[in-house]
């Protein structure tokens, strides 16, 4: 991505808008797109698809997938992309995706001209395929009510608490499956929904469905016309019959033409992902990924969600600034990208002077004495200010980044400061690409 390009529009577009305090979107170094959150344990993960730099408006180019992760809801971990679709044709995009989880296993439903099964024991890969080498699970060949060649995409996976799985997918149709205790294969036939029914969809069912549980009732989220609406559905049943809920978030009204949202609950809160044009280089090819928290109304139902660029307001859990942290975990920043090695490292890099890194909600305690950073390739005068609250806020420390092409750890006392803070890693220097940030941590 040409980084400074977006940087300085992206500061120049927030200042604009009279608002520097922007969360969404939650990847401001990628173009994100298609988000599916799973919970497990105590983080939450979501996995997107990757809209490369090189899409024009009027071409998708979409070669991986990404995933982020947080256990506060307001600083998200990039990692290394996770899987390249190209394993199913060069020329194949890697559409929408959803992960589950079952005894241990982690299974990624991807989608291209049809829906692959993946299986790892980590939630980043690598993946195997259990059917052998580019074998589908859902093959064209199995459907047939769109009468295109690309219905077969946007999968959805829910495991039921009596531990039924249900996959469901379709653009233009839709479908779903009992899945095996495998995961890997189905039970049945294919059940096929009359998307034109409009007491079940609305007036229009387009692609990309969600589904999820609450208590005894079952939702069912999904896409409708171009520019796309989200609409909504629920019922009693994982296999329905639906009956149309209402409009969930209107087209434009969330920055984009189309849509493709995930709802979770996380630490006793649900939460609502959403795609939209979030950042000035961004057009209808190349997309971002954006979560707001919401509520269900008294009844049960599903409340009608704004956008807000605002995203989650109050961290579930204040970062610990004692163990060690990626330097890729990140509420917002100004100017960086990010790299990997061929072992799947991940860290910050193409960083110039007056670049930052904000962590949001740290909690200092009693207060810290001592920062150290891992870096590498660090020009003679680099330095990271660490500051407090603003990129221009109190200054209580300074690291020399100045080092060689192998890791290296590099310390600085602090002014010793106690409570919750935003934390600010400013970087300055002359020239461009002042060093390689992997990660940081303070001591007491």
């Amino acid at each position: 991505m040409n980084k400074k390009i977006f940087s300085f529009s992206l500061i120049a577009a927030l200042a604009a808008a009279g608002s520097l305090t922007a969360q969404n979107p939650i990847s401001q170094t990628e173009f994100t797109a298609d988000p599916a959150p799973l919970v497990v344990g105590d983080t939450l993960y979501v996995y997107t698809g990757h809209d490369d730099w090189a899409a024009t408006p009027n071409q998708f180019i979409m070669h991986d997938y990404l995933c982020f992760t947080t256990t506060d809801m307001v600083n998200w971990t990039h990692h290394a992309p996770i899987f390249n679709i190209h394993l199913y044709g060069e020329h194949e995009n890697a559409n929408a995706s959803q992960m589950a989880y079952r005894n241990g296993k982690y299974y990624f439903y991807p989608s291209t001209s049809g829906i692959p099964v993946l299986v790892s024991d980590s939630p980043y890969g690598p993946f195997t395929n259990p059917l052998g080498g580019s074998n589908l699970m859902i093959n064209g060949s199995d459907t047939n009510y769109s009468g295109h060649g690309w219905e077969d995409i946007d999968p959805t996976v829910l495991i039921d608490d009596d531990g039924q799985a249900y996959l469901y997918w379709g653009n233009n149709a839709l479908y779903a499956v009992k899945l095996n205790e495998d995961m890997t294969s189905y039970d049945g036939e294919i059940h096929v929904f009359e998307i034109k029914d409009k007491e079940a969809f609305g007036d229009d069912y387009e692609e990309a469905p969600w589904l999820a549980k609450r208590g005894d009732k079952y939702y069912l989220a999904y896409a409708s016309h171009v520019p796309e609406d989200t609409y909504w559905a629920w019922a009693d049943s994982p296999l329905g019959p639906w009956k149309y809920g209402g409009v969930l978030m209107r087209a434009f009204e969330h920055g984009g033409m189309g849509n493709h949202t995930g709802m979770c609950e996380y630490k006793g809160q649900w939460y609502f992902f959403y795609m939209d044009e979030g950042l000035p280089e961004s057009h209808s090819r190349r997309r971002t990924a954006s979560v707001v928290p919401f509520d269900f109304n008294a009844d049960g139902s599903l409340p009608y969600i704004h956008h807000d660029k605002r995203g989650v307001l109050k961290s579930v859990d204040p970062l610990n600034p004692y163990v060690r942290q990626q330097g890729e975990t990140i509420a917002w920043e100004e100017g960086i990208g990010i790299g990997y090695d061929d072992i799947h490292c991940v860290y910050v890099n193409d960083i110039d002077n007056g670049d930052y890194i904000k962590v949001r909600e740290v909690n200092f305690g009693d207060g810290a004495k001592e920062f150290s950073a891992r870096l590498r390739n660090g020009k003679p005068g680099s330095q990271i200010e660490i500051r407090l609250d603003a990129p221009n806020g109190e200054l209580i420390g300074v690291i020399d980044g100045e080092g060689g092409a192998d890791w290296y750890e590099k310390r600085c006392g602090i002014k010793q400061r106690d409570g919750i803070h935003d934390l600010y890693f400013v970087f300055a220097g002359d020239g461009g690409n002042l060093m390689e940030f992997d990660s940081w941590q303070f001591a007491q």
